[in-house]
């Protein structure tokens, strides 16, 4: 009897999209749900006549498949993961290989990784984005885990996943246990500063000048023909211009209270425990608590006061710097972004592929755009970058574009509209410059009121020492600096 290529677990529409997926590639896949009637549903209906078999049990699901065993699991994250799992490993056999699509927490994925290898199997946290439609029609891809199960999944990973332009596989090798898990989750807290810094243009836009949607409409179709080209203009774009059946425009129907599943605040937790300035991020994720406020900021907009001035200027002027703007603050988001993934890999000891990173981010994901071409050039260019900022492309780029940059945030600031995201980027951007910052007072506050020492500019790093400020005669310090 002909057995399956790979298993799946999980028939809600992301697991049936990849197995339809998958299938269309030429593999055979058997399928298996918790609920079993879905089984059912899922074969007579969607895989009707088509290259997959449905189980009943574990034990069919297992017996369907060729060894080495390949099983995905597309199922919730969290508890869901480790009971099937558990449920997996006293039918599985020594090699086989367990898969998690979902967007599980990278530190589950290290702790399951050992877990699942310590039993003699092998184990694979995949980040998946793209949606529903990248799961039918070609996702970004992001494995990692035990090296020695890549080569049994390659085919069908790279085969399933979505292409560049130039027809390179968005889909490899990450990394040992968690990377796979890490590198998704940075792309969400990246897709959180993209789509933060999309929404503050509209409202400049909207509030500040006065636009229609039909005018933001043409303005994010133009920006999606030249250096912003990305799903998510391409999708703003679309958004303005749609109209329900009563020739409303939706967007203007829906509440202003932001939803997250979560993975932008760890990328968020994440930098402040790997010591990281994901600026841009973390203000994109504080948005959207501040956006949930909606009946405290109904109270607050009848109570507190601002400017209400709009644009008087120069309109085509103020939206190509607003354009500028837009693109620099993005080259911050993506720096800042790969800072901590080379935080990660030197916490983790990951041999992270920067550039291959960016070439799985090209196609597929949410944060697919033609950017990311230049990101994985850089890294090219010198693998060693340690700032994306510090390549010559994108240091002219944000020199070009640094003028119109500051002028967007100083009139927003003026008008009164909140631009956190891209003004937290540009003052990142202006502390990453500084050779000199002001924390020597900072410094010198500490060792005052905590005796917490300070290193000496005129001394050799790692040379500690203690001023006895207030002349107590006192000299004993603390234990600990942590710069």
């Amino acid at each position: 009897m002909e057995k399956a290529d790979i298993g799946v677990i999980g028939l809600a529409v992301m697991g049936e999209n990849l197995i339809l997926n998958m299938e269309d590639n030429g593999f055979r896949v058997a399928c298996f749900n918790r609920t079993v009637s879905k089984v059912d549903d899922f074969i007579e209906g969607r895989a009707k006549g088509k290259n997959i078999v449905g189980c009943h049990s574990i034990e069919e699901f297992v017996g369907e498949l060729a060894k080495p065993r390949k099983i995905m699991l597309m199922v919730k994250a969290g508890s869901a993961v480790d009971a099937f799992i558990d449920k997996l490993l006293p039918h599985l056999e020594e090699g086989d290989i367990i898969i998690d699509g979902g967007n599980s927490h990278y530190p589950d994925t290290v702790r399951r990784t050992a877990y699942v290898e310590k039993q003699g199997k092998r184990y694979i946290g995949t980040g998946i984005s793209g949606g529903e439609e990248g799961a039918l029609h070609g996702p970004s891809m992001m494995p990692g885990g035990t090296a020695e199960a890549w080569e049994h999944v390659k085919p069908i990973f790279q085969a399933i996943c979505a292409r560049t332009p130039e027809g390179e596989p968005c889909c490899d090798w990450v990394g040992e246990d968690g990377a796979g898990h890490f590198v998704k989750m940075t792309h969400n807290g990246i897709e959180y500063g993209d789509m933060q810094m999309i929404c503050e243009c509209y409202q400049i836009m909207k509030d500040g000048l006065g636009m229609s949607n039909e005018e933001m409409h043409e303005v994010f179709s133009e920006w999606n023909r030249g250096e912003l080209d990305s799903y998510l203009i391409a999708i703003t774009r679309d958004i303005l211009a749609f109209k329900d059946e009563d020739g409303r425009y939706v967007v203007d129907q829906i509440l202003d209270s932001a939803g997250q599943k979560g993975t932008g605040k760890w990328t968020a937790i994440e930098s402040l425990q790997l010591g990281q300035p994901l600026t841009l991020i973390g203000e994109a994720v504080y948005a959207r608590f501040l956006s949930a406020l909606v009946e405290t900021r109904e109270n607050a907009s009848k109570v507190l006061s601002g400017p209400s001035s709009q644009f008087d200027g120069d309109k085509a002027g103020f939206l190509e710097d607003l354009r500028q703007a837009l693109y620099a603050s993005k080259i911050v988001s993506y720096a800042q972004g790969y800072q901590l993934l080379r935080a990660a890999a030197c916490e983790h000891n990951w041999q992270l592929n920067y550039g291959g990173i960016a070439l799985m981010w090209r196609g597929g994901c949410i944060i697919r755009s033609v950017f990311l071409g230049k990101i994985k050039e850089a890294f090219e260019r010198n693998p060693e970058l340690e700032n994306l900022l510090l390549d010559p492309f994108f240091k002219e780029a944000v020199e070009n574009a640094q003028s119109a940059w500051r002028r967007v945030v100083a009139k927003a600031v003026e008008m009164g509209i909140p631009v956190p995201a891209m003004s937290s980027a540009l003052a990142f951007y202006d502390g990453f410059r500084h050779q000199r910052l002001p924390q020597n007072l900072l410094q010198a506050q500490r060792d005052y009121f905590g005796a917490h020492t300070y290193e000496r500019v005129d001394r050799a790093r790692g040379e500690f020492f203690h001023t006895d400020w207030i002349g107590s005669g006192s000299g004993t310090s603390a234990s600990t600096y942590n710069a």
